[in-house]
């Protein structure tokens, strides 16, 4: 969430900025302006109030003092009155701030400077590539076909226990998602990260935090009775970790990973592509959390970028890295990157990973702060996050990728986790 005094001291810029995201935000931003005028001057009423109120209350007791009995019941009552007024004006108060807010979270992060133009993916700017496309055999199948043929994951049995969706994964299947994930812990720790294990399940202040309230509330799983929102990604309980929290600039940066399984109900994407592991409604990602000094985050942006790449080359998937456009980029975050790896029987490729700055957007959200050493005032930190990396679409390349006559090839760099070197 922008704050009130980003938005009154860069207006125009906000404005220009938020076109690239598609955002028309020139009535928003002059109503939250309007309202931001109305708030000052009644707060300022409410002070004047209070601060007459106060002085008759000393005139009060003087007059007793003297004895001067009329005096002071014609004082207690404009005090009386004065109370009325105060009341009434901090409820009208409390109204306009709320205004302000219903305004504030419907204005999109301002996006950074990188962020071209465009209105879908179509859209979006390559950076780099890596890998070799593979030569497949003759008679190379889509991962869903392999998967019924060596027992490894049961999209049939999945829709039967749940519906579409939600995959089981069995035998071999099940201990090559394990070793990934493993992996991919195993990797974020070394680069640093403390792992944690989140709950699955966040309140409605914990998905505010995070923006997916209220922008995204039709993708996830709601449970009313309790008012609970299953995780679309580990993201959201792990960075309202620090929801309410004052770091100190040498708490800086902090960093966590997490595993968890993400929920989402993917709402309008019938009609895709949605086979086989291309998007389902549960799966598992590993994710990577950092909350940086705002002068670091760009840099801890393209230090995260690496981390995961460095995975998707130990794997030897052929991949590509992509800035995502202003019509493809997040509500909430300033500067994106899309790694995609290609699989090859699809001739397709499959988004694995999203690398975000939010930038202070979050921490504003989440009253998340820290202060410099020996500065009384606190400031608003960067928050980062990254998937490293999701599951499911990793699966669906590695088995088409690595196929064979006699079986499946594990990459050499999970061998030691999975146990076996081939899936036949």
């Amino acid at each position: 969430m922008l704050s009130l005094k980003f938005i009154r001291e860069n207006k125009q810029k906000i404005i220009e900025r938020l076109a690239v995201k598609n955002f028309d935000a020139k009535k928003i931003i002059e109503n939250i302006l309007e309202l931001d005028d109305k708030r000052r001057s009644t707060q300022k009423d409410l002070d004047d109030k209070q601060a007459e109120i106060n002085t008759i209350s000393k005139e009060v007791g003087n007059f007793f003092k003297l004895g001067k009995i009329d005096e002071a019941d014609i004082a207690k009552q404009k005090t009386t009155e004065l109370k009325e007024s105060v009341k009434a004006i901090s409820q009208n108060l409390k109204e306009i701030e709320h205004s302000i807010i219903d305004f504030l979270v419907q204005v999109p992060n301002i996006p950074h400077e990188l962020v071209p133009k465009g209105k879908a993916e179509k859209d979006n700017v390559l950076v780099r590539s890596g890998g070799q496309k593979p030569v497949l055999p003759e008679g190379a199948v889509p991962h869903w076909d392999l998967a019924k043929k060596y027992d490894i994951i049961d999209f049939e049995l999945g829709n039967k226990l749940t519906g579409a969706g939600f995959p089981v994964y069995k035998n071999k299947g099940a201990k090559l998602q394990r070793a990934l994930i493993n992996f991919f812990l195993d990797e974020a720790i070394k680069g640093g990260y403390q792992e944690v294990i989140p709950p699955l399940m966040v309140n409605e202040d914990s998905a505010f935090g995070t923006g997916q309230l209220p922008d995204k509330e039709g993708q996830m799983y709601h449970i009313p009775s309790d008012n609970y929102y299953l995780i679309p990604t580990a993201e959201v309980p792990v960075t309202n970790m620090y929801r309410n929290v004052i770091l100190s600039a040498e708490d800086l940066p902090v960093k966590i990973t997490a595993y968890t399984p993400c929920f989402r109900r993917e709402a309008g994407s019938w009609g895709k592509d949605v086979r086989g592991l291309n998007r389902l409604h549960q799966f598992d990602k590993v994710e990577i959390v950092q909350i940086q000094h705002p002068e670091r985050s760009y840099e801890t942006l393209e230090k995260m970028n690496r981390h995961v790449e460095s995975l998707i080359q130990k794997l030897d998937l052929p991949y590509r890295i992509q800035i995502l456009c202003g019509g493809d980029i997040s509500f909430t975050a300033s500067l994106t990157y899309d790694f995609e790896v290609f699989a090859a029987a699809q001739t397709k490729w499959l988004e694995v990973s999203s690398v975000s700055n939010f930038e202070s957007f979050q921490a504003n959200r989440l009253k998340l702060r820290f202060k410099e050493k020996g500065d009384k005032k606190t400031r608003l930190p960067h928050t980062l996050n990254g998937s490293a990396l999701a599951l499911p679409r990793i699966i669906a390349a590695l088995l088409e990728n690595n196929q064979t006559p006699a079986g499946i090839k594990i990459p050499e760099i999970l061998i030691n986790y999975t146990g076996f070197e081939i899936i036949n």
